[in-house]
Formats: structure tokens, C-alpha cells, sequence
């Protein structure tokens, strides 16, 4: 997990990293607002660690900024404990407040926690080059298109996503998406994967590549 440290304090971003990183995290220090905006623009980071205090832009003004163009999970890390201070930093787009000083083991649990939904999230969520299938509501869309697929169309792309770059034996397709009970013939997967391609415009079979005489797999 990348975790986005913002804190002018050198000796206080210094500690939090060290710590972090003993822990497993991966941190990265931004010492100032400008900083913090333009490492989040090219660097994807799990959580963010923001400090209302620091030069140039305040906390207040890049969480408003940060969330002008990302979802990502901040926790407002400062010395004030006014509550309309704690009001402000979530009005403007936090997720929690932590204040100075705090013990090293509340802030790992409030990383945690911030970080579950967006876990819990993500994991509803399956994408390649092209697809998007959100196991929850079964939606899919390729290349910008809803696809309307069958259970087993649907179970089918489904295990290819959770294994992208694992090329999947027509076997194991069979046990998971058919279930193990299964006794018929195994062509039944590529008469399924012949009838997904077309529905999701895969003519050149560039979703979905056929590896000869084992299976399937998407690369990307």
C-alpha cells in the first residue's frame, strides 16, 4: 500500500515514514501543497497523510483540489484539535482527522480503517484493457458499451478477470464456472468463449487470447 506523506516538519515526515515502512507500507514525503498535488497526479498512492499546516497551499486548499479530480483516502494529520478545525478538513473532502500527537498505532488503525471501503470497493470491480464488470450489480461495459451476457458468459469472464495473466486451463473453467460435477464436453467452454467474443466486439481476439491446446487468458 503507497501512502502519500504531506508534512513540512522534516523530522515528524521522517519518523511517520520510518514507521510506515517498518510496517510494509511504501511512503513517499511531500513537503509543501504544490508538491502534494503534483505527486498525486502522477504517482497513484493508497492513502494520503495531510497536514493542514504546510507552505505555499494549506491542507484545507489541496484536499479541495485532490478531490476535484480523486476519490483517494485522506487523513487530515494536524496539531489543531478545534472541533470547527476538525469540521472544515472533513467539509472539505477528508476522510478522518488525526490529531498532534498521536500515538503510532492510532494512526495505523485509522489508515485501515479509511482504507477498507475503498478496498471493499475495489474488489466489486474487475477491469481490462477495453472491459469493466462489476460484480456486484453484474454490469459490464466494453469499449464503452453495456454487454448483456448469460450466467455462464458472465461466470465465464469473471474467473478470466480474477486471474488476468494466468492462462486458464479449460479444465479449471470447467470446475469453476460449471461447478465440479460437471461431466459433459469440454468444447462447451469454447463454444462459450466464441459466443462472449461477439458480444463483446472481440472479433481479432484481442480481450480474450487463446492459448493452443491448454486455454485462455487476458493479458491485460
Amino acid at each position: 500500500m503507497k501512502v502519500l506523506i504531506v508534512e513540512d516538519e522534516k523530522q515528524i515526515a521522517c519518523f511517520i515514514k520510518m514507521e510506515l515502512e517498518h510496517e510494509g507500507y511504501m511512503a513517499t514525503i511531500a513537503s509543501d501543497g504544490r508538491e502534494a498535488i503534483e505527486k498525486v497526479k502522477t504517482i497513484t498512492f493508497d492513502v494520503i497523510l495531510l497536514d493542514i499546516m504546510i507552505p505555499f497551499l494549506n491542507g484545507i486548499e489541496v484536499c479541495k483540489r485532490i478531490r476535484e479530480f480523486s476519490n483517494i483516502p485522506i487523513i487530515m494529520l494536524t496539531a489543531k484539535s478545534d472541533v470547527s478545525d476538525k469540521v472544515i478538513g472533513l467539509d472539505s473532502g477528508a476522510n478522518d482527522y488525526i490529531t498532534k500527537p498521536f500515538d503510532i498505532e492510532e494512526l495505523f488503525a485509522r489508515i485501515r480503517v479509511t482504507t477498507r471501503d475503498q478496498l471493499e470497493e475495489q474488489t466489486k470491480k474487475l477491469m481490462a484493457e477495453g472491459i469493466a464488470m462489476n460484480i456486484e450489480t453484474h454490469e459490464i461495459i466494453c469499449n464503452g458499451k453495456n454487454v448483456n451476457l448469460t450466467k455462464k458468459e458472465f461466470g465465464l469472464l469473471e474467473q478470466l478477470l480474477l486471474n488476468k495473466g494466468i492462462v486458464m486451463s479449460r479444465s479449471r473453467l470447467l470446475q469453476t464456472v460449471w461447478d465440479y460435477d460437471y461431466f459433459g464436453d469440454s468444447n462447451v467452454v469454447d463454444v462459450t468463449i466464441k459466443h462472449m467474443r461477439i458480444k463483446l466486439g472481440d472479433n481479432q481476439n484481442k480481450i480474450i487470447s487463446t492459448v493452443r491446446g491448454y486455454g485462455y487468458v487476458i493479458r491485460r
